[in-house]
């Protein structure tokens, strides 16, 4: 039987008190969690990658991910609200589906966080080195005097040896996530401002170049290949990344005050704003300096990571080409010294997403821990800064490592498979409880639920369908492994297994 040693809600939030966080953000402080959480590598870096695959429909990939987050994002919301721990879709699934589901929920949101903060600090280091090698640090040296070895800029895996910008912005935000959330959080506040800034500054310069020309023709790629990585629904499975990560502020509910009024405002609030920002991104982009993508012998997009890509993109100034596309835009539109601010408060800005991703995989270890999943030494909280410290250093070590090795492209696809599962489970999860827990008091209700969830489950579920073949086959291959795991420790050592003998 799958849906066995189901963990009853209440004694979930009992199992929270006897070793708890300390509750300490308000819904300003979530949303901008949120917001730090999701504007980030997504569109700074996967811009040209779903050109490549969309062309100008782009856009449209963005409202159908848009589209899929918000409807999931009702139902975190709902569950959040109901149960205000740390553990995000794994201890919702725990309480609903029970503990094999929300193993392998638990296990897939590992592709989520880290591998999506390793996506994150390969992006970040891209425009890092795309800066040092087009500044001259006001005049004082000669351009690319700075920029590092050729080895050092790319991972083993991208063709080169060891991305050590990475690896160092990893251990960077490791280091910030232990010595406290609350600080965390307000370096957060700092960072999400010149994002926000930064977009606002293209908007205002892209958008009013932008010419319909430039659209043309507007579905290049068509709408999907029946593999899947093709056209606009591919271009939407990889730009699903750039909305992951809102659902981070439901793993923050433990350390929330006023829970079950803060998550959804900062939950709901975040998506929206992210969402306005990526649609007048999207159309500056493609619309003022063009988004075609690069076509194959058969007339087909290539595909982006790909050596025939790389080939084709050889001293080409086409946005699909770029490694930092926002700042080539505004180095194309004749704004050099704004694309390279702009590539500044990347630079900047970006390691609030890692911090977010990170803080999200720790809290769901941590959680996992906490019922003897995971052994319980993962779960020790920090005698000072109150922050799960063990956890956080063992996934600070594999996100920077990750990080030196792994190209971004590849590892964001990675990343959304294991999120839209948790996505689906969230949203069958809120109905679940309608029908068997009908009178438990829920501070905030998915509207029209019988139409919003089951809409989730299937946009999440085209959206996985039209994943890379390789993403699939990790996801697949990561799965099995996650389930050997659970027979082989957690299976005997949960806590309802203790308790009840089995």
């Amino acid at each position: 039987m799958v849906f066995w040693r189901v963990k009853p809600l209440d004694k979930i939030l009992e199992t929270a008190e006897k070793k708890s966080l300390k509750r300490q953000l308000g819904p300003i402080q979530l949303t901008l969690l949120g917001i730090g959480a999701v504007i980030g590598t997504g569109i700074f870096v996967l811009t040209a990658e779903a050109a490549q695959k969309a062309g100008p429909a782009m856009m449209v990939a963005f409202v159908i991910a848009a589209v899929v987050c918000g409807l999931a994002a009702f139902a975190y919301a709902e569950l959040a609200a109901m149960l205000p721990v740390s553990g995000s879709a794994y201890t919702y699934t725990y309480g609903v589906m029970g503990e094999l589901v929300a193993w392998v929920v638990g296990w897939a949101l590992v592709l989520e966080y880290a591998i999506g903060a390793t996506a994150v600090c390969v992006g970040w280091s891209g425009y890092m080195n795309g800066l040092l090698m087009h500044t001259d640090v006001f005049g004082l040296v000669q351009p690319g005097a700075l920029a590092l070895p050729e080895f050092l800029r790319t991972g083993y895996f991208s063709g080169g040896g060891f991305n050590l910008l990475a690896f160092l912005v990893g251990i960077l935000v490791t280091w910030l996530l232990v010595i406290g959330t609350s600080k965390s959080a307000r370096v957060n506040a700092v960072l999400v401002a010149i994002k926000i800034i930064a977009l606002t500054v293209f908007v205002a310069l892209a958008v009013p170049a932008a010419r319909s020309g430039n659209l043309e023709p507007f579905l290049p790629g068509g709408w999907g290949s029946p593999l899947g990585g093709a056209g606009v629904l591919g271009a939407a499975a990889s730009i699903f990344f750039a909305y992951v990560g809102f659902d981070a502020v439901s793993t923050a509910a433990e350390e929330t005050k006023n829970p079950n009024r803060n998550i959804p405002i900062g939950l709901i609030a975040s998506l929206v704003i992210c969402t306005v920002f990526y649609l007048l991104v999207g159309y500056g982009a493609a619309g003022s300096i063009g988004a075609q993508p690069m076509l194959g012998a058969n007339g087909v997009p290539l595909d982006p990571g790909t050596p025939q890509m790389a080939a084709a993109c050889q001293a080409s100034q086409a946005l699909v080409c770029s490694n930092e596309p926002l700042a080539h835009v505004m180095r194309m539109l004749g704004y050099p010294n704004i694309g390279n601010w702009i590539g500044v408060a990347a630079i900047i800005a970006l390691p609030s997403v890692i911090l977010m991703m990170m803080f999200g995989q720790t809290r769901i270890f941590f959680t996992m821990s906490r019922d003897g999943l995971l052994p319980e030494k993962l779960s020790n909280v920090h005698p000072r800064f109150f922050t799960p410290h063990v956890i956080t250093y063992l996934t600070g070590a594999v996100v920077s490592v990750c990080g030196a090795l792994f190209p971004v492209g590849k590892l964001a696809d990675t990343s959304n498979a294991g999120t839209l599962l948790a996505f689906a489970m969230v949203a069958i999860g809120v109905m679940i409880l309608r029908k068997q827990q009908p009178d438990r008091p829920r501070p905030f209700r998915a509207p029209l639920v019988w139409i919003v969830c089951p809409l989730a489950v299937a946009g999440c579920v085209l959206l996985f369908v039209n994943l890379s073949v390789i993403a699939k086959v990790v996801f697949l291959v990561w799965a099995a492994i996650g389930l050997v795991i659970y027979r082989l420790y957690g299976y005997r050592r949960s806590q309802l297994a203790t308790e009840s003998g089995t």
